[in-house]
């Protein structure tokens, strides 16, 4: 299947890493024009480099940047326009916040996780509205958890802002709708990640037992039996952005082997 994602304009946030490095990958694999962002400049020119030799695909630039800082996301954004004339598509991404009951977190952690997990979406977003509504259209993809369908324990900021970006993805989906832009959210459920062998860690910690132990009893509630591999997730997350994709919108999708119960 032609996904006529060839010379499109791509922003990935968060993206020299994890699930981010791995969806800007399979991008550029498809042809499209990319560009990573993060704030780690070593890591995101390793990763362009990486993901140009890989894929054959010279058009992976990079942008460095704290998506919690406004002024961050506004000139990422002007970057991207002037070299690339306008944007197609917008992949919100960031990392995920510290790991906490609500007895464990402060105001200050509240609002961290606050602008890193809600407020920069909204913000990137804004930015790229005007070039998507002046050109007929777009898509936007917000990586979130599998959270959005079934809380996890532990996590009471991620469960907090996770649900928010839901809400605000289909709100939006209605108002955008008209303007032919597509908005969705994909939670990832037990992928391969650092991002997971943290919180693996921390449950062996907190359990005191090895973090194998924490895998096994994981990889038991997940009925193909696995954690995902990064390149699952980013398979899906393409698909939605692509020209594949013309009329879904407004959705919470998750790719988690089948792990969450919820309808």
């Amino acid at each position: 299947m032609d996904l006529g994602l060839k010379d499109k304009s791509v922003i990935v946030l968060a993206s020299s890493k994890g699930l981010g490095k791995a969806t800007a990958s399979q991008f550029a694999a498809e042809g499209a024009r990319v560009f990573l962002a993060s704030r780690d400049e070593d890591t995101l020119k390793k990763t362009a480099a990486e993901i140009r030799q890989t894929t054959g695909n010279s058009n992976v630039a990079y942008s460095v940047g704290d998506i919690k800082n406004y002024d961050s996301i506004k000139q990422l954004i002007a970057k991207v326009v002037s070299e690339h004339g306008t944007i197609d598509v917008l992949v919100n991404n960031a990392g995920g916040p510290p790991a906490g009951s609500f007895d464990d977190v402060d105001d200050d952690a509240w609002q961290h996780a606050f602008e890193l997990n809600l407020l920069s979406f909204i913000r990137a977003t804004r930015e790229v509205l005007p070039y998507m509504r002046e050109q007929g259209g777009g898509h936007i993809l917000n990586f979130a958890s599998s959270s959005i369908k079934q809380p996890i324990d532990g996590l009471i900021l991620s469960n907090t802002f996770r649900a928010g970006i839901t809400g605000f993805a289909k709100s939006m989906s209605q108002e955008l709708a008209g303007d032919n832009i597509l908005i969705n959210t994909i939670g990832p459920g037990r992928i391969g990640t650092d991002r997971v062998d943290h919180l693996d860690s921390v449950q062996s910690e907190k359990l005191d037992i090895p973090v194998e132990a924490v895998k096994e009893k994981a990889k038991r509630k997940i009925p193909i039996g696995r954690y995902g591999e990064p390149e699952e997730f980013a398979r899906t997350a393409v698909f939605l952005c692509s020209q594949a994709n013309t009329y879904i919108t407004g959705q919470s999708l998750l790719v988690d082997g089948g792990m969450v119960k919820a309808l």
